[in-house]
């Protein structure tokens, strides 16, 4: 974050028609100064970093209701931690609660306790509903913004994440805090639903204010991703690296990017590095579930390929096995399961099923529970009897859900991993019955994402076994 960047007190949060209710001048700075670093995935050592500021935020306030919101919204948004299952979390939650039926809070601040508690009982879909409520009337909102924008990324709504952006982005004029990162969240939204040329231009926009928005730099690399553009993409990220590597929340995911290209062309080797170099360190020094399902997912596609990923699940597991029961997100279990079943734990992959059908059986309002029965568990199952040797049964469970799959949230280059697994596990079928499926998803493949080299190394191994 730049130094010079003025942090808002009270009347400059009145000024901007998004009063807060404190008196404490520092309390108003250091909202701005949290927000500031969430929005740019950096935590800024000079402020002490967002947890150093959320400390500061409560120590001048303590019954600062906005203060609750985003620091109890960023523990949750970050899914890792869960009121069911984190007593701390949930008392936190619950205070944030009591504190705002004891303040004159504006209907705004209200509508944002609302959000955050709807959130935490894994009501995704009704929380975006209530930011929508927010940013109707207060389009300049950016925490209401960027709540919705990650709510609608685990819910899936790729139209909505986009559309959200849409409907406030002529209210970001340059002459509002943080505008230029509005255009890296609308370029992301755009990216999503295939409106490559827009995002590529909003994003690059983005970056001329500032080249170290590393959110816009990751749009980028989506764009560069969904076109096949493996060259562009990996001189795009080796030219940039050096104004996204310091984002500290993000810079991991952009090297898994990076990697992705490199696994995309075969250079396997390459990738491990970065792998060693870059994602597991990240992993083994945050513990964040973003870099939980990046060294996954990176591991997972590898091994697909034929790559000996030698004893790298072992150093993932320790990180993964305290999450295995967490069933916060779908997306975050399947990617757990391929971490248990990589370092050969049955114990932590009985015990992420048994809890995952647990929760399947009594979802109350909580979106991922309501899921689990028709498309978490069917997805997890397919992952073990691929593990297992059934290529058969894993693309029985996976044929019918693969276009429910979208649901469990991520990106569609996040999610590809479960399309790669559907076409490997058609490609080692035994049955008659699947003796097309492979040829029917290549081409598919091949026809939305042509000039792939990963695509084409695919076909030559359906060529191979005579399936094409």
């Amino acid at each position: 974050m730049a130094a010079s960047s003025p942090m808002r007190d009270c009347q400059a949060w009145k000024d901007a028609k998004l009063p807060l209710s404190t008196t404490s001048n520092e309390a108003c700075k250091l909202f701005d100064a949290t927000l500031t670093q969430y929005v740019k995935w950096t935590n800024d050592k000079s402020l002490g970093g967002i947890e150093g500021c959320l400390t500061k935020l409560k120590a001048a306030d303590p019954t600062f209701a906005m203060g609750h919101v985003i620091s109890n919204g960023l523990v949750l948004i970050g899914t890792g931690s869960s009121v069911r299952l984190d007593k701390e979390l949930d008392l936190a939650v619950k205070t944030m609660v009591e504190i705002s039926k004891t303040q004159p809070l504006t209907p705004r601040e209200q509508l944002h306790v609302s959000a955050v508690e709807t959130f935490a009982k894994g009501n995704f879909q009704k929380a975006c509903e209530l930011w929508e409520d927010i940013l109707r009337d207060h389009p300049t909102d950016m925490l209401a913004l960027k709540f919705a924008h990650d709510g609608y990324f685990y819910l899936g709504y790729k139209e909505q994440m986009r559309d959200s952006v849409a409907r406030v982005y002529p209210f970001w004029t340059p002459d509002v805090p943080l505008s230029s990162y509005v255009k890296g969240l609308y370029s992301f939204g755009l990216m999503e639903t295939n409106f490559y040329d827009q995002a590529e231009k909003l994003a690059k926009e983005a970056l001329t204010v500032d080249p170290t928005d590393a959110w816009s730099v990751h749009t980028l690399a989506h764009v560069h991703e969904m076109r096949a553009e493996v060259e562009a993409g990996q001189q795009f990220m080796q030219r940039s690296e050096s104004q996204w590597k310091d984002s500290d929340m993000l810079a991991c995911h952009n090297y898994w990017h990076w990697a992705l290209y490199l696994i995309e062309k075969g250079d396997y080797e390459a990738a491990l590095t970065i792998y060693d170099d870059h994602i597991l360190p990240s992993l083994q020094g945050s513990g964040t579930m973003l870099d939980m399902v990046d060294s996954c997912s990176m591991l997972f596609r590898l091994q697909m390929e034929g790559v000996s990923v030698g004893q790298r699940w072992q150093d993932v597991l320790p990180v993964m096995r305290p999450h295995s029961r967490d069933h916060i997100l779908l997306f975050n279990d399947a990617h757990f399961l391929m971490a248990s079943l990589g370092a050969q734990d049955r114990q932590t992959t009985q015990d992420l099923l048994t809890g995952l059908q647990e929760v399947s059986e009594s979802p109350g309002e909580n979106c991922q529970h309501l899921l689990a029965r028709d498309v978490g568990l069917p997805l997890c199952l397919a992952l073990v009897e691929f593990k297992d040797g059934n290529p058969d049964r894993a693309l029985e469970l996976l044929l019918p859900i693969r276009y429910r799959i979208v649901q469990i949230g991520g990106s569609d280059a996040q999610r590809d991993v479960f399309n790669q697994l559907l076409i490997h596990a058609a490609l080692n079928c035994t049955s008659s019955a699947h003796r097309n499926v492979a040829r029917s998803l290549l081409m598919e493949r091949d026809a939305l994402k042509p000039n792939s080299p990963l695509t084409e190394r695919l076909i030559r191994k359906a060529t191979a076994v005579h399936l094409m």
